[in-house]
């Protein structure tokens, strides 16, 4: 079973159906007893990096999902999922996340050709072969929405970048712990590829 966390951050309905879709069995839940006992997790995000962080926490979340990372389990973030992983989130006021992977999320700079937020259809670069991009082509694209992006302390956690006027994240990973910036939920064939393919992780190494 995969949990997929609720922690009122969108996203909920459609990461379900795609999930369901590529045949796999999955539940929405906010419980930590739940999320430490399945076989993976997915944890989606839409919204500001301050707020979602403050009610992990208040759901007592936040230890879960950090000792869940830390063992080295099957994980999925998505968009601010991704986010929430790295040690501090700079939106607002600023915020502490997971602390799952060192670096800081920093605010998307505008430029000439650059709107803010990247919203829409972006083709990847490969830094590195991940098995969550198995069967998943160099230049395939990708559906994002966000204002912010991970900065990877370690280069050996960055898996993907897209060009958005300067290399952007948009995929890391570290043993079984995967994360994307985009919306595979909202890619079509080839985000129920990359779903199919977290099925095969959990299903090897849960």
């Amino acid at each position: 079973m995969i949990a997929i966390v609720d922690y009122d951050a969108g996203n909920l309905h459609s990461v379900t159906k795609a999930v369901e879709a590529v045949g796999l069995r999955c539940r929405v839940t906010a419980s930590p007893r739940e999320i430490e006992a399945a076989d993976g997790v997915i944890l989606p995000g839409v919204g500001a990096f301050g707020p979602c962080s403050r009610r992990l926490q208040e759901r007592g979340l936040t230890a879960v999902l950090r000792d869940y990372v830390r063992a080295d389990r099957p994980f999925l973030g998505i968009c601010l999922g991704l986010q929430l992983l790295f040690d501090w989130g700079e939106e607002g006021a600023g915020a502490p996340g997971l602390a799952a992977l060192p670096g800081r999320v920093v605010r998307l700079e505008a430029a000439p050709g650059r709107k803010i937020p990247h919203m829409g259809w972006n083709a990847l670069r490969f830094r590195r072969r991940s098995p969550l991009f198995a069967e998943i082509a160099e230049g395939e694209y990708f559906y994002f929405v966000h204002s912010f992006q991970a900065v990877a302390e370690h280069p050996e956690d960055l898996v993907a970048t897209v060009g958005y006027g300067s290399d952007v994240t948009a995929a890391v990973g570290r043993g079984r712990v995967h994360a994307v910036q985009f919306h595979p939920e909202k890619s079509s064939t080839a985000g129920l590829r990359l779903l199919r393919n977290f099925g095969r992780i959990v299903a090897a190494g849960g």
